[in-house]
């Protein structure tokens, strides 16, 4: 088990709103032979296990494993789907290469969410089915993918009689988890829209980026208010994309000549989707970064980690994260940001991929994308959002509404 774990390739399509022009197959085939021609490897002789991230109610269709081999270069070789986020998959290729049966892995994670013309629907099926699910009724119908600022009518409360259904879409969970951070910690919604005036900000230096926006606080606190006090600037936007990494032994990757990330931490929590047994708190967050701090050596997050890319696809997220993780004490994420310590020449840069909000939401991409951003800082080649001297990070992700799981990877250069 004393085997390194390296990053040796990367690859990525762009990230768009929309797709009409490819299906799903391409944009992994994509992502893939980019990630092969960067490490160097030829995946039908030199990638030993082929991991796919996806969900199938996000594929639009059941049994997503049947149509994964072909355009990854898994026919007839170790293939498996996780059903998560992508960060689970570089965790699985983690321990696949740690065993030693496999010495390189690749791990494909990708979003066609435009497909998908009833996302809330979807989102909805998640819940509990016996006590949650009845209570919020069917759901709006949006359009353009699923995005709730697209919905046609504002939801319907449930009034006299009871043949009326309630029409609520499953963003109101995030609507009430931001007023109970913003009402335990003492953050306001002000700082929230910092979060997002920065973050498109940053996007506009990420040629991959397609929400970039030069927008002003008061551009977000006039956004319309959705899920009070979630507004429609503070909700990412959906994207259609794909990534891929390319995973492999510290020996392997010295022999192909590549001068290799490390992979030294690796942290996971997957808690109930139900919201009558778990606080609204992010505690998968909190677990699966001290268990990736135990593994990486980190004794001190904010003084070890040179940046970090957290999951944002709700403004509130990327402060409430942040403090999860222990980057920050509780209500104090937010005077950072004000502070100037969460951009590029701050003490902690985060997000400076431009996030989900700059980005989009990614889905069972995000944490990939999250981690892609590591990579290249790591590699020295993020251009103008270039972190100097970065030598350590950090990418987390959280699955999404109404789950509550998540994953931290750490990543270093140099000897792990």
């Amino acid at each position: 088990m004393s085997r390194k774990v390296c990053v040796i390739g990367i690859g990525h399509t762009d990230f768009n709103s929309i797709t009409p022009d490819v299906e799903w197959k391409e944009l992994m085939y994509e992502a893939c032979q980019k990630a092969y021609v960067d490490a160097g490897v030829d995946p039908r002789k030199d990638v030993d296990s082929f991991i796919t991230c996806a969900e199938d109610y996000l594929e639009g269709f059941s049994i997503f494993d049947e149509f994964v081999p072909d355009q990854i270069g898994a026919v007839l070789r170790p293939c498996c789907t996780v059903c998560g986020d992508g960060l689970y998959g570089l965790g699985t290729a983690y321990m696949q290469i740690k065993t030693g049966l496999m010495d390189v892995v690749s791990i494909e994670s990708h979003s066609k969410i435009s497909d998908l013309l009833t996302m809330g629907d979807i989102l909805l099926h998640a819940f509990d089915p016996v006590f949650e699910r009845p209570v919020m009724g069917p759901v709006e119908r949006p359009r353009y993918g699923g995005s709730p600022e697209y919905t046609k009518e504002a939801p319907k409360p449930l009034v006299g009689s009871t043949k009326e259904k309630q029409r609520v879409h499953p963003y109101f969970l995030a609507g009430m988890e931001m007023q109970n951070y913003l009402r335990t910690t003492d953050t306001t919604e002000e700082e929230c829209a910092e979060v997002v005036v920065k973050n498109k900000m940053n996007a506009f230096f990420n040629p991959m980026a397609d929400y970039e926006a030069k927008i002003s606080v008061d551009n977000v606190m006039g956004s319309e208010y959705l899920f009070t006090p979630l507004k429609k600037l503070d909700i990412s936007p959906n994207v259609d994309g794909a990534i891929t990494f390319v995973l492999a032994d510290e020996k392997t990757a010295r022999d192909l000549g590549v001068d290799p990330i490390y992979l030294s931490g690796f942290g996971w929590s997957s808690e109930t989707p139900w919201l009558s047994t778990r606080e609204m708190f992010a505690d998968y967050a909190s677990r699966s970064s001290q268990m990736a701090y135990k593994m990486a050596g980190i004794t001190s997050p904010k003084k070890q980690i040179d940046i970090v890319e957290v999951d944002d696809r709700f403004s509130y997220k990327e402060l409430q994260h942040l403090e999860a993780i222990g980057m920050a004490r509780p209500g104090e994420a937010g005077q950072m940001l004000m502070e100037g310590e969460l951009a590029r020449d701050g003490a902690l840069p985060t997000n400076m991929s431009g996030g989900s909000l700059g980005i989009g939401n990614c889905f069972e991409a995000t944490g990939m994308q999250k981690a892609l951003e590591i990579i290249t800082q790591l590699r020295g080649h993020a251009a103008k959002r270039q972190v100097p001297d970065a030598e350590v990070g950090l990418a987390q992700a959280w699955r999404g509404i109404p789950s509550g799981s998540g994953a931290v990877t750490i990543f270093e250069r140099g000897g792990a």
